[in-house]
């Protein structure tokens, strides 16, 4: 029995020396006892095996049945020890953060907008506006994504991703939404999963499917502010077609290759609508796509963080929102210039020729 406890011994050492973990350093040790137990059943009495390692085959199945019953025991402790600290867990959780009333904040998503309450221009109702908001975004992929992610961050209650894509691994370069392990699943759904893992107090509305004029309007009509992220002439053009007719603001963003540009459509409060300033689609290959022209990475980043920007401010009234302007950026550059955007009389959408 010595040369066997010598030779485990020795197995133990040799696992610790190649930084092997404790399982698997145990599964060799079983592998021995099966070994020494298999020659104390095969080999008859006297054999000099049998005497090196002990003789009776009965001690060694009596050591394993006593390793075997302290192994059930120990496990069955920590499963007990991890019951026990789950409850306890879940009975002071209870008692530390009850579940806050409509209109109010929990302890915990307190802690979470700490830093927004602390603005002058935002502060405790500027928040609370934003837990009560619901707010619509049109496209989840270069816009959409970091769109979606700061506007769950920073506390809109209620949001809305309207996509009938699935994520592809060309979109990862630029939709850091999604994640490689999710490569082909739909977008809106992916965007779920990374809502809710970022902030578990917004509720998180998908429609795996095309943003198409016979839902369109009853779609707008749950939400009180849109964001346009598409990347096609056809849905910016319906989306503002709906959002005017129902006097919603609608957040719009564009970009292509290095330049980007960001602006809130609002004719309910005096801004011109997409159409006033672009009346008709361009030609068939005057705008090309990201897939055809390229864009860099961070850019999507950039334009989409600003219109999660201005999205807070048309919320909680903060600030002055880029209502009658363009924001232009180049990335390529560094610069950074505002234009004047005005309504046109005759503007099919919100103007006379409506």
């Amino acid at each position: 029995m010595l040369l066997v406890l010598a030779l485990a011994a020795g197995l133990w050492a040799i696992g610790w020396a190649a930084g092997l973990p404790h399982r698997l350093r145990w599964a060799m040790i079983g592998l021995l006892y099966l070994a020494v137990l298999a020659l104390h059943l095969t080999l008859p009495d006297g054999h000099p095996l049998r005497l090196a390692t002990g003789k009776e085959a009965a001690l060694w199945l009596l050591l394993g049945g006593a390793a075997l019953i302290a192994l059930v025991y120990g496990r069955s402790v920590r499963a007990l020890k991890r019951r026990a600290e789950a409850k306890e867990a879940g009975a002071t959780g209870s008692a530390t953060e009850p579940a806050p009333k409509p209109g109010t904040f929990s302890e915990a998503e307190l802690t979470r907008y700490a830093r927004h309450i602390v603005l002058r221009e935002l502060g405790g109702p500027g928040q609370k506006r934003l837990k009560q908001a619901r707010v619509l975004v049109i496209g989840a992929g270069g816009l959409g994504s970091p769109a979606l992610l700061y506007l769950a961050a920073a506390g809109v209650g209620t949001l809305g991703v309207i996509d009938d894509d699935t994520v592809e691994g060309s979109n990862l370069q630029r939709q850091v939404i999604h994640t490689e392990a999710r490569i082909g699943m739909p977008k809106v759904f992916s965007a779920e999963a990374a809502l809710k893992a970022l902030n578990p107090f917004v509720a998180v509305r998908p429609y795996h499917r095309r943003l198409e004029e016979e839902i369109a309007g009853d779609l707008f009509a749950e939400y009180d502010l849109i964001l346009d992220g598409t990347d096609n002439f056809e849905t910016r053009y319906l989306a503002n077609r709906v959002a005017v007719a129902q006097g919603k603001p609608l957040i719009s963003g564009a970009l292509a290759q290095w330049e980007g540009q960001v602006s809130v459509f609002d004719p309910a409060h005096g801004a011109p609508c997409y159409q006033c300033i672009f009346p008709e689609a361009p030609a068939p290959g005057l705008a090309p796509s990201c897939a055809e022209a390229g864009v860099i990475a961070p850019l999507p980043g950039v334009v989409g963080s600003m219109m999660a920007v201005e999205a807070v401010k048309v919320i909680a009234g903060a600030g002055e929102a880029l209502r009658g302007q363009m924001l232009i950026y180049d990335a390529l550059y560094g610069e950074t210039r505002r234009i004047a955007l005005k309504r046109r009389a005759d503007c099919p959408v919100c103007g006379a020729g409506a």
